[in-house]
């Protein structure tokens, strides 16, 4: 009798092609200049330089070619007359999609829509469970076989008869639908002191956006961006996201997200918000702006809490995803969460895609009576 054995060896990755290669890095760098396609290959040249990651055989100008010729790219003429470089639907997909299998790409997905609460209902993932049938079960959900057993025991078999008394269901999962918020500073902080915290908070929301609309499309999300004034984009504008020159308004993006969810038809309603600084703006009722960026102003610190005690009374709960270390600002989130009772991480960028996943997660599977 042989015995089997088994024979490792070193991992090989699978071979790319110089197309492959490039465009993967490519991908990186255009989310990085916020889809400046002249900004992103003159990097790429920059690491062609460094590590030869073109070759003779295939050209830096062979790759652009064909970033045009598979849909990737497209030439758009200025008013100035030149032609100017900028990528595609298709390449945006692609950035949502990259953002989705690096953030969430360990984790398995269900099928569309599949995210079920601990609670039985009306619903169609069947629990394995069987109970009468009830007014307003779907036909469909009917066991055939355990329901003509019934039959045949409650009337005998010489004078068949089927009523409603002996139909049995198969019992399911209600599931939930719900409608998110995803707030994402944009002010000058989110650049400050040579660390880039937008890119990773934009790859967050790209990857979020391709979960739910590709696994759970019954749910909504809604991406808004806060500065010294708050306004909605759209899910293809997130690669292009950029900071400005702004002051944290962190009120004007409460109210804009709580007035999207007031008109959602969903019960289960969220707002998550990803932000680096204190607040440190607000707009009077004349429309000018009160500002002040030192320490933590009470009238914008109360104002901050009067909101989080208005989404409670709403059923919104806030998780707030703080990017920073501060113990004053950890103070402020802690007061704020208190208000609201939702929760607070505080977390470095490292991991974040992973903590806004498993809340997701977790608060699609709650049911609220």
């Amino acid at each position: 009798m042989h015995k089997s054995a088994y024979v490792f060896s070193p991992y090989e990755a699978p071979e790319l092609t110089g197309f492959e290669k490039l465009f993967d890095i490519f991908s990186e760098l255009v989310t990085h200049t916020s889809g400046d396609v002249d900004e992103a290959l003159d990097w790429l040249n920059i690491l062609d330089k460094e590590y030869s990651l073109t070759s003779d055989e295939y050209t830096m100008d062979d790759f652009i070619e064909d970033l045009k010729k598979r849909g990737y790219l497209r030439e758009e003429i200025k008013p100035d007359g030149k032609g100017k470089l900028s990528i595609t639907a298709k390449t945006e997909r692609v950035l949502r999609k990259n953002a989705l299998n690096q953030i969430f790409g360990k984790i398995k997905k269900s099928g569309a829509g599949n995210h079920m609460s601990k609670k039985s209902g009306q619903g169609d993932e069947a629990t394995g469970e069987l109970r009468n049938f009830q007014f307003g079960d779907s036909i469909n959900n009917i066991s055939i076989t355990e329901s003509l057993k019934n039959a045949q025991i409650n009337h005998g078999y010489g004078d068949f008869m089927l009523t409603e008394h002996d139909l049995v269901v198969e019992d399911t999962h209600h599931k939930s639908q719900m409608s998110t918020v995803l707030m994402i500073d944009i002010s000058h902080s989110m650049i400050l002191y040579g660390e880039d915290r937008i890119t990773p908070a934009k790859k967050v929301a790209m990857a979020l956006a391709e979960l739910i609309t590709t696994s759970y499309p019954k749910d909504t999300l809604d991406v808004i961006v806060f500065g010294n004034d708050a306004w909605p984009i759209k899910i293809k504008d997130l690669p292009y996201l950029q900071v400005g020159p702004y002051h944290t308004n962190t009120v004007a993006g409460l109210e804009l997200a709580m007035d999207i969810l007031r008109r959602k038809r969903n019960t289960n309603k969220q707002i998550f918000m990803i932000t680096d600084g204190k607040p440190s703006c607000l707009r009077l009722p004349d429309g000018q702006y009160y500002k002040n960026s030192n320490g933590l102003d009470e009238k914008i610190v109360e104002k901050c809490y009067a909101m989080a005690a208005q989404a409670r009374k709403m059923h919104i709960p806030i998780t707030t995803f703080m990017i920073a270390q501060d113990p004053y600002l950890q103070f402020f989130v802690q007061e704020f969460t208190k208000s609201n009772k939702g929760k607070a991480f505080y977390t470095g960028l490292k991991g974040l895609g992973e903590m806004i996943f498993h809340d997701y997660e977790t608060n699609r599977k709650k049911r609220i009576n």
